[in-house]
């Protein structure tokens, strides 16, 4: 692996800087890639050489967060790592993205909205997780199910049920709920 030279490392934390700020400032599906040039103090071909799109940005600063989960599903303890039954799992799942969410929607928002949402290495991890915790549980069609499960976790489904005064805690406890169909 090539290391990287110190005037990119700077840039590259300038650039993820400013357009985190940007993102928590305003509807970061606004954000160009020529607002984060000009707040990073770069030129829009040191931003090109490094990240191709807006989105692509937002996948960089949200790609720490989604990767500590990551680890936790894999290994960290029950019920959001593995021993516990998989409904147990499922709703611990939904908790942690819930939380994950609430406090970083607006870059997920930028990285993970419309077919984007799909295409991303997260979400085939998501889907990978409840798809084995569906099987597990010998739900009847799990591959039809999976991304229905998946749907409330959207980030634009999130960002709306926030502006309608549903609380993370609300959502939360309405997914735990949904959870308990592996019950059974």
């Amino acid at each position: 692996m090539t290391k990287e030279r110190a005037d990119a490392a700077r840039n590259r934390e300038k650039v993820l800087s400013a357009a985190s700020e940007l993102f928590a400032a305003k509807d970061p599906r606004t954000v160009t890639m020529e607002d984060i040039a000009r707040a990073a103090g770069v030129g829009r071909g040191t931003l090109y050489r490094r990240y191709p799109d807006v989105a692509s940005i937002a996948t960089a600063l949200l790609d720490e967060h989604e990767k500590a989960l990551q680890h936790e599903l894999l290994q960290g303890p029950p019920p959001l790592g593995p021993g516990a039954p998989p409904h147990e799992r499922l709703a611990a799942f939904y908790t942690a993205m819930a939380e994950l969410l609430d406090q970083h929607v607006h870059l997920a928002l930028g990285a993970e909205t419309g077919a984007r949402r799909y295409a991303t290495g997260a979400y085939g991890f998501w889907r990978a997780h409840v798809l084995a915790l569906l099987r597990e549980a010998d739900v009847g069609d799990p591959d039809a199910l999976v991304d229905t499960l998946l749907a409330p976790l959207a980030p634009d489904v999130f960002a709306y049920q926030r502006e309608r005064g549903v609380s993370t805690a609300r959502l939360t406890a309405a997914l735990t709920e949904l959870a308990r169909v592996l019950d059974r």
